[in-house]
């Protein structure tokens, strides 16, 4: 199912020509990559949610289709036909938080994705309501998305236990 969403995904992007303007929004691109990177660093030995492959290898790999291709073409897709008015802003961002919450419900079903550690898929819903209004934030005003981000990464780490004082192996020093 992963695989099959990327397709439908670039189909999308395709067919919408929304890949016509991705310099316009690549730094927000690159800001969703680097929140899935960073939740995956931190989280390695202890993911809160974890992909059940499908036709990719491991857990990792499906990562990455999601990192470099699916969400970029979200933000594309998000920004892109982002609407002026506040009452159409409410609505536009209401879809796509039901889309993906949607999707994700999906792949809970049918054992796609599994959750560890407490998280569930209320814990989704709200990540995904709060990060859909982010990116547009982002889009407008990076700096301040980073020092929310960073808050909101440490309040998650916190309430979820995340163990990120994992020692690194010794390394010999070189001269």
């Amino acid at each position: 199912m992963h695989f099959i969403l990327t397709l439908m995904v670039i189909i999308a992007v395709w067919v919408k020509g929304d890949y016509k303007g991705w310099q316009k929004y690549h730094a927000t691109m690159l800001y969703y990559a680097l929140g899935n990177l960073t939740y995956n660093f931190l989280c390695a030995n202890y993911l809160l949610w974890k992909l059940d492959p499908d036709f990719m290898p491991n857990h990792s790999m499906t990562e990455m289709l999601y990192t470099f291709i699916v969400f970029p073409a979200t933000i594309l897709m998000f920004l892109r036909h982002y609407p002026n008015t506040f009452k159409k802003q409410v609505i536009h961002n209401l879809i796509w938080i039901g889309l993906y919450v949607g999707i994700e419900y999906i792949f809970l079903l049918t054992d796609r994705i599994y959750y560890q550690f407490g998280w569930t898929l209320w814990w989704s819903a709200l990540l995904v309501a709060v990060m859909f209004p982010m990116f547009r934030l982002h889009y407008k005003r990076p700096l301040l998305t980073y020092i929310l981000s960073l808050i909101i990464t440490i309040i998650l780490i916190y309430i979820f236990d995340v163990p990120v004082d994992i020692p690194i192996e010794d390394r010999p020093v070189h001269d």
